[in-house]
């Protein structure tokens, strides 16, 4: 016989129940009012999704015949039906109509009454003391039923039992075509079996969360839901386990650095958040990431372009810009950074190290400078161990997480100027360091990982050769002479003269000084081997003519006569000329 399917959402009737039903989609107005008219049974179905089924397939194939008690329509359109449930049925040739409405070929399921058994009854109070154990976690009330144990029928209490226990339709239905209630019974006291094993891991849980918040951790745990509060108002800390994850699968590090960096974050998430050793792995785990793990600066070497730009901010010193050309030409062919590593040693002032931030511009490289002048502990390169206070990675290190790429050109300065004592010995880190054969293996105390440095190009700068022979034997030396009083001239002429006048601020269009000018400055106001005298000597022109006309920026000759005025003073207060490397006499 075809009867009208009424599909209902997450909800399995047992048969035997007399239950009321509010309707309100229309659809389902439609399909009950035409049920009614036709004095027709109803099947009540449960489907599958949240929405109101469109094909057949969207319901379940076995549901439960109802017969129509009442019908009470409201003002609002909306429907009350009173119905009947009396037996399961299975589903076959279900179809649905163009108004939505579904019908089917239903024959009922075979019941045994076996609701008088003594073991189905005892089945039953054993299943409702096991779902006093789950009272709380479910929120059952145990009293309605105790009721409905004494006061109804066997099917009102396993309808009961699967409403307040919110078992799945899809088991629920499994249950509807059981044939006896010892079946019914049995498969209800599996799942609430279930429920039980959960409730007691929740309970377990439980009692650790609330141990916690004994000995001093009621604290972190009030921060930790601080910082749930904060992520819900979209000021979440970066440094959260999430976004670790995340940085660390976007991050390029060989396999021993991931497998560190996942193993430290696996320690971090067993520790409370607010703990001091959190805050030692975070440190780490963020400076660890911040290396240029495979980032690098790709531009190709132009030889051209590395000559013209040495030219540019170099007079003279032909020989070291082309020692310099031969060493780039020899990167550009063999396509790595093995080879000697250059030391340019000369007087100050000569400019040793605006040769390697010139070589970093031809190169398009970026750029470090580390000063080395009186370190005296080898953990200035090698970093410390992150267990201690305050500890951080070595300076190499510290130089590449800022220009953010693994070949910059770091320029070592003053390398001469190195110092040695009880805290051990730079040197010997240092010789690590610059060997093409050890750096590419290079490990830094603090991150505990191997790093390579052999893509870095390193320059060494020096005032003298008081260098052990170990070191010397790392590089190649590069002395720069100094610079004839031509090149000075024209020094002056193209870059001393226009700095000199930024930094006191005049424009350089306002200034003119002659080549004899600046001759007569070198002469008489400096004996150097480099120009920083004489750049000092321009300032100090520029500065005094700026007093002398009130501050006025107006176009002005310097002759020797005004230069002599000007520098007077100099001479008389004690700044005669400086010989060889810097020594007053």
């Amino acid at each position: 016989m075809r009867n009208y399917i009424l599909p209902l959402r997450d909800l399995v009737v047992q048969p035997g129940l007399t239950l009321p039903i509010y309707l309100d989609n229309p659809t389902s107005v439609l399909s009950m009012e035409t049920a009614v008219k036709e004095h027709s049974k109803v099947v009540l179905v449960a489907q599958k999704g949240y929405n109101y089924p469109n094909r057949p397939t969207d319901l379940f194939e076995i549901g439960t015949r109802a017969d129509i008690l009442q019908f009470l329509r409201l003002p609002d359109g909306s429907i009350h039906v009173m119905v009947q449930t009396t037996a399961p049925v299975e589903i076959a040739d279900c179809a649905v109509d163009e108004d939505g409405i579904f019908s089917g070929i239903c024959s009922d399921i075979s019941q045994i009454d076996d609701s008088r058994d003594e073991c189905v009854l005892a089945m039953r109070d054993k299943l409702a003391d096991n779902l006093s154990r789950i009272s709380r976690a479910k929120r059952i009330d145990i009293g309605k039923l105790r009721m409905v144990v004494n006061n109804y029928p066997l099917p009102a209490f396993i309808d009961a039992v699967i409403q307040m226990t919110g078992i799945e339709p899809d088991i629920a239905v499994q249950i509807l075509q059981m044939k006896t209630f010892m079946e019914k019974l049995s498969a209800l006291l599996e799942q609430v079996a279930i429920f039980v094993e959960m409730a007691k891991i929740d309970d377990a849980i439980n009692r650790r969360v609330n141990s916690q918040m004994d000995g001093g951790r009621k604290e972190a745990i009030l921060h930790e839901k601080m910082r749930a509060i904060q992520k819900e108002l979209g000021d979440e800390d970066e440094m959260d386990n999430a976004s670790l994850q995340k940085r660390i699968d976007a991050a390029k590090m060989p396999k021993d650095a991931k497998d560190k960096a996942v193993s430290e974050l696996k320690r971090l998430r067993q520790l409370q958040p607010m703990s001091t050793e959190a805050s030692v792995i975070k440190t780490y785990l963020d400076e660890l990431l911040s290396m240029p793990w495979g980032k690098h600066d790709s531009a190709p070497i132009n030889l051209k372009l590395a000559r013209a730009e040495l030219d540019r901010e170099h007079s003279g010193m032909d020989y070291v810009k082309t020692r310099i050309l031969e060493h780039l030409a020899v990167m550009k062919k063999t396509g790595n950074m093995k080879g000697t590593i250059l030391c340019l040693v000369g007087a100050p002032g000569v400019g040793k190290t605006s040769l390697g931030k010139s070589v970093a511009a031809a190169l398009g490289r970026k750029y470090h400078r580390l000063s080395l002048g009186g370190i005296s502990d080898e953990a200035h390169f090698r970093g410390h161990r992150k267990t201690y206070i305050g500890s951080q990675p070595g300076r190499i290190m510290d130089a590449l997480k800022r220009c953010g790429a693994n070949n910059p050109v770091v320029v070592l300065d003053e390398i001469d100027k190195i110092g040695r004592d009880h805290r051990g010995d730079p040197e010997s880190a240092l010789l690590e360091i610059l060997d093409p054969e050890q750096n590419k293996t290079f490990r830094d105390h603090y991150l505990e990982v191997d790093f390579d440095l052999s893509n870095v190009l390193f320059i060494a700068t020096a005032n003298s050769l008081n260098l052990s022979s170990a070191l010397r034997d790392r590089m190649e030396i590069l002395e720069l002479p100094g610079y004839s009083e031509d090149e000075k001239v024209a020094i002056a002429r193209n870059h001393l003269i226009r700095r000199a006048a930024a930094d006191t601020g005049w424009l350089p269009e306002n200034v003119e000084i002659d080549d004899d000018a600046i001759r007569h400055i070198i002469r008489k106001y400096t004996a150097e081997q480099g120009v920083r005298e004489l750049r000092r000597c321009v300032t100090a022109v520029l500065r005094k003519t700026l007093l002398d006309l009130d501050g006025a920026d107006v176009r002005t000759e310097f002759g020797i006569a005004k230069i002599d005025e000007l520098l007077s003073d100099r001479a008389s207060a004690g700044f005669t000329k400086r010989i060889g490397f810097g020594v007053r006499v």
